[in-house]
């Protein structure tokens, strides 16, 4: 295989990959977009986060924040905050986030 034949199939395969990820949004299609986004896809794991957080799937936006995705432990820490879930504060708190310990304290503050 030649280097332009390479560089074609890559094109190629990040191409389907893009029409993958917009395909799984359109429907919605939260286990797909976890595959993805678990091989490291960011852009699935942004679309990923965004759904989680629409839909309120505390669970998916935990799993991706205990990952270390930072987009996901501030939607986590929004929510949480949204349904005054002091336990998953302290839990983000006690991890040293600095953004869920002030959320909790203006809870407690209440």
């Amino acid at each position: 295989m030649t280097k332009s034949n390479l560089s074609d199939l890559r094109d190629r395969a990040e191409e389907c990959v893009d029409e993958l990820i917009e395909l799984a949004d359109e429907r919605g299609d939260m286990n797909e977009l976890r595959r993805l986004a678990d091989g490291g896809n960011t852009d699935a794991a942004d679309i990923l986060i965004e759904l989680a957080a629409q839909r309120g799937d505390m669970a998916e936006l935990r799993r991706l924040a205990d990952g270390g995705n930072t987009t996901a432990t501030d939607q986590l820490i929004e929510l949480a905050a949204e349904r005054g879930d002091m336990n998953e504060l302290q839990r983000l708190a006690d991890k040293g986030n600095t953004t869920a310990s002030e959320q909790l304290s203006d809870l407690v503050g209440e």
